[in-house]
């Protein structure tokens, strides 16, 4: 599933790529997707100029200048491809594209048909996201030690793992990078957040800024259907410590890394590093 930094890279070069551009029309190959009648949606978007994409959690915000905003959500599979010339490359998994005016397009893919695009009025935006109750953005500025450190006292028996994949507590953070995160710490996922002493909850707080930001940096994981707004993989998948690794060797101390289940997820570590 497409995370923090994967759609955060998206946003970056969606940012550059259709900012400006004005949608001259749109197949939608598949009505379930977007939520709403397919004319409705037609009649909201057509003719419509990007104004600004954004990111809030794991959902790209694309706004446009006429009001409305669409929240494109990846869930497992999606996938948005951005092709600035013809031929359009579409496949059976293909299920929306969107034609700019300059004879640009801008493809959704999902193959299990879990994402979504939603169109909302843009001066319901941040209702909506109160409404759902969704956690601060770790990379911003303003979230610091002081604010973790009050959140995680709030959820004195929540298991690390799950605390920091609970988009209330945390925005944009999953299953891959609460792996890193709890690595980077040395502290083992089903470690109650009352058990943790100062310097777990200063290295655990050091991990998230680092490793989303060196994610994102490397555009993201590709351990699964992730590719970037170009089509291409993420370059992180390389510097994967535990995530994806069960019966392969720490890179630290050797032991074989394992993997256990938590509360339906599954978590990844090292039986000697994470504590």
């Amino acid at each position: 599933m497409p995370e923090l930094p994967e759609v955060e890279t998206i946003k970056n070069q969606l940012s550059h790529l259709v900012v400006g551009k004005k949608i001259a029309s749109i197949k939608i190959l598949l009505p379930k997707i977007i939520k709403l009648s397919v004319n409705k949606f037609k009649k909201a978007i057509i003719g419509a100029k990007i104004k600004k994409v954004n990111r809030r959690a794991k959902i790209l915000v694309i706004e446009l200048n006429n009001g409305w905003t669409i929240l494109v959500h990846l869930k497992m599979t999606g996938q948005l491809i951005f092709v600035a010339t013809q031929p359009v490359i579409k496949n059976k998994h293909t299920h929306i594209v969107f034609c700019f005016t300059n004879g640009a397009q801008l493809l959704f893919n999902d193959l299990r048909q879990f994402g979504y695009v939603k169109l909302i009025k843009t001066a319901e935006l941040n209702n909506l996201f109160l409404k759902d109750g969704v956690g601060p953005e770790p990379l911003e500025s303003n979230f610091t030690l002081v604010d973790f450190r009050a959140i995680l006292a709030r959820k004195p028996r929540a298991r690390i793992k799950q605390f920091l994949m609970d988009q209330k507590n945390l925005a944009g953070i999953g299953n891959i990078y609460a792996d890193e995160i709890l690595f980077f710490a040395g502290v083992h996922p089903l470690r109650q957040s009352k058990s943790l002493k100062e310097i777990n909850i200063k290295k655990i707080f050091k991990g998230i800024k680092e490793i989303l930001r060196l994610a994102i940096k490397l555009r993201g994981t590709s351990s699964s259907d992730y590719i970037d707004a170009f089509g291409q993989p993420g370059r992180f998948d390389v510097r994967l410590r535990v995530y994806g690794r069960k019966g392969k060797k720490c890179v630290k101390c050797k032991e074989m890394i394992k993997k256990i289940k938590i509360g339906g997820r599954s978590a990844s570590f090292c039986p000697v590093c994470q504590i």
